[in-house]
């Protein structure tokens, strides 16, 4: 029975981590002010009839502080790739100059920022519920084993374990989110 016990709890942390990594992203993707081609990565370009995203079509780099370079690896595609940064909502007008794009990020006002901090929390939260339904996967799991035997003392052992490694990832996603904060409303 230990061993099944192990199990899950393996299964747990591997899905909470997974949980984990998935706020890690989202939380890239919001940008604080700074220009960084991870802000393009979620942005999708059709390639010649089939939706790709532009890192497979394109070099992205920063050139400084408020500045993306975009150079696509066919010149033809300079419209496209326009169009699909337009597209992804993400407030970014691409200058194009025949050979490459250049994106200029706006410097965010305060609203902005607390716009992007809601966001954040926002993300973290979905996290969180993430979280709870793996927890609540972990318990349905125990109490199969409940059912086949396994002892009330070890149950309920392992229901407070369970909880255990819970609070420990609530605890780190509190904390990044709580250093993105930080970093969103640094000016």
């Amino acid at each position: 029975m230990t061993e099944d016990l192990e199990m899950i709890y393996d299964e747990f942390k591997s899905s909470n981590n997974k949980t984990l990594n998935h706020l890690e992203s989202e939380l890239s993707k919001i940008r604080a002010g700074k220009a960084s081609p991870a802000m393009l990565g979620s942005v999708m370009i059709d390639y010649y009839g089939s939706m790709t995203p532009i890192n497979q079509v394109a070099n992205i780099n920063t050139s400084d502080a408020r500045t993306i370079l975009v150079q696509p690896w066919e010149k033809n595609m300079l419209g496209e790739i326009a169009k699909g940064i337009i597209n992804s909502n993400l407030g970014l007008n691409p200058q194009n100059n025949g050979e490459q794009l250049i994106i200029s990020v706006p410097p965010l006002t305060e609203e902005r920022r607390r716009e992007l901090v809601k966001r954040a929390k926002s993300e973290a939260e979905t996290a969180k519920v993430g979280i709870r339904t793996n927890r609540k996967d972990a318990l349905d799991l125990l109490k199969d084993l409940k059912n086949d035997g396994l002892s009330e003392d070890l149950c309920k052992d392992s229901e407070d374990e369970i909880q255990k490694i819970t609070n420990s990832f609530i605890k780190k996603i509190d904390d990044l989110v709580e250093v993105k904060e930080k970093d969103i409303m640094t000016i």
